[in-house]
């Protein structure tokens, strides 16, 4: 380069050895004469070729330019120009930058992850973090637990919904230990059946299995709620609450959910993502779902291929069934009837079997065992929002006494049939709200207020108000305002009921009363008695 400013000073400088240079250097001969272009710097000393100086009225990204980047979301172009029209407003503001100037400045002040968290928010601004790796540790050390919602549509009852799916899965082994599926949203009865799938090791479950030390949750109500706290206390489990909008603190069951995605739920009927043809995506109507209990048989035969035939990068050609039996270290187990104990909910309060069986939430719940304990105090616990059976434990020793079903529950036809005129009310219910509620307005060009549209004349508007006022008139009377006519003289009427009564009005003798002779005038309401008209 020293030897391009000699040749320049001289004026003997060629194409030819812009060429080399440019060859040597990697860049553009534009830009190498770009370079020899430029003045010497001013106290001799020599800086890298393309190197700027710095500038003192060079622009900088302050924090009200981020606080306008965030506003525009991003857009560099919107906030270009809401910079050049705030510099038009204020003089004392300075130059606006050039749209180049300003994306320059914001490559060189701000990170990547800065530009996307301004773009996109904290979700958006994590794709560009560095995250380290956990040691994998033993089996059962730790658990991360999730609840997912299937992006497939499955019939259930004949109604479109997408399933929802809990499962714990182990750390160490990347095996899904347990898991439980519900048709609709889950809830705490969805982890303890998930829990009691991934502790017990006999069938239908296991062979992996056991109680862990610890299981991460991610904040969620129903891992948190008092039911699952105290199953988990009572199983000696550490809890740990994990921050919200921190998916990277439990990588291994959000990588299970990214995969279940893509190597199961794609490929079966219902997948919501599925590309379709046209510009509206929507779902044919042809299109033929699976049924809850299809869902649920292939789901599990899946989990059964991933931890038995599926072989995840980080195991080195295991499996996660083989990486959690080689491992060596001592399993907690604990027995299928304790466990059913430990992951039911406690009513709170004693109560007494009596001859129609427990009392509970307005039922009667009856067993076979209960013949000859009518008087026994007991305890009650339940399974959430199972409310056709409950069981029973002693009071006092809290020893297991047996199960109870609901003794008058109606037949799967009956259930069916009121689920029916429930659902169809809410529809006409719902449908009949949206009516009322729906308002048209005009639309606008300028700014202006809102303008309702569907005119009523005056005559229309009184007709409609006076029939709503007379509506009215029938709810608003009351029962006792006129008193009841008194009965006839012969009646034997108690002289409570008499006073509260009004006396008969008075009426004319008919001819038969008169003897047949011709009416003589009018009496008066103060002529007549009690047997007739004057004569």
């Amino acid at each position: 380069m020293g030897r391009l400013l000699e040749l320049r000073a001289t004026a003997s400088l060629t194409s030819s050895h812009v060429r080399v240079v440019a060859g040597a250097l990697g860049v553009s001969e534009r830009t190498v004469w770009r370079w020899l272009a430029e003045p010497p710097p001013a106290n001799g000393v020599a800086r890298t070729p393309g190197a700027r100086g710095a500038r003192q009225d060079r622009f900088v990204v302050t924090g009200e330019v981020r606080a306008l980047l965030a506003l525009w979301g991003g857009n560099v172009a919107a906030l270009q120009r809401d910079l050049a029209a705030r510099a038009a407003g204020q003089p004392t503001a300075g130059i606006a930058p050039s749209l180049t100037t300003l994306r320059r400045a914001l490559r060189r002040d701000l990170s990547p992850g800065e530009r996307a968290g301004l773009a996109g928010g904290e979700r958006a601004a994590r794709k560009h973090d560095v995250f380290l790796a956990r040691p994998r540790g033993w089996r059962n050390q730790v658990w991360e637990a999730d609840h997912v919602q299937a992006a497939v549509r499955v019939d259930v009852g004949g109604v479109a919904r997408r399933p929802w799916i809990t499962w714990f899965t182990d750390c160490a082994s990347n095996a899904i230990m347990g898991v439980a599926v519900t048709p609709g949203h889950p809830s705490r009865e969805s982890v303890l059946a998930a829990l009691r799938a991934a502790v017990l090791r006999e069938e239908p479950y296991g062979p992996q299995g056991g109680l862990p030390e610890r299981v991460r949750v991610d904040r969620g109500k129903d891992f948190l709620s008092r039911t699952v706290t105290a199953a988990f206390d009572a199983l000696v489990v550490t809890v740990e609450d994990l921050p919200a909008y921190t998916p990277h603190l439990k990588g291994t069951v959000e990588g299970l959910n990214r995969s279940v995605e893509t190597m199961f739920w794609a490929a079966l009927p219902g997948y919501v993502r599925q590309p379709r043809p046209g510009k509206r995506v929507s779902r044919p109507k042809d299109e033929v779902l699976l049924d809850f209990e299809v869902f649920t048989a292939r789901l599990l035969e899946w989990v059964q291929w991933w931890n038995t035939v599926h072989q995840p990068a980080p195991l080195a050609g295991m499996t996660p069934l083989q990486a959690w039996q080689e491992d060596p270290t001592p399993l907690r187990e604990v027995g299928a009837r304790e466990l059913w104990t430990f992951t039911l909910e406690d009513d709170g309060r004693p109560r007494v079997l009596s001859t129609r069986g427990v009392r509970f939430r307005n039922r009667d719940y009856v067993g076979p065992w209960m013949n000859g304990q009518a008087g026994r105090r007991v305890r009650v616990r339940f399974m959430p929002h199972h409310d056709h059976r409950i069981e029973v434990f002693d009071a006092g020793t809290g020893g297991y006494l047996g199960p109870a079903d609901v003794s008058d529950e109606a037949s799967a036809e009956q259930i069916t049939a009121v689920r029916s005129v429930r659902a169809a009310r809410s529809r006409r219910l719902r449908k009949d709200l949206q009516a009322t509620q729906r308002e048209w307005y005009a639309a606008v060009t300028s700014a202006e207020q809102p303008k309702r549209l569907g005119s009523v004349t005056e005559a229309e508007a009184g007709l409609e108000l006076a029939a709503a006022d007379c509506g009215d008139l029938s709810e608003l009377a009351l029962p006792d305002l006129i008193p009841p006519a008194a009965p006839p003289p012969d009646w034997r009427t108690p002289a409570s009921l008499a006073a509260r009564t009004r006396p008969q009005p008075s009426r004319a003798p008919d001819d038969d009363e008169r003897g047949g002779e011709p009416e003589t005038g009018v009496t008066g309401a103060g002529d007549n008695t009690a047997g007739g008209g004057v004569r």
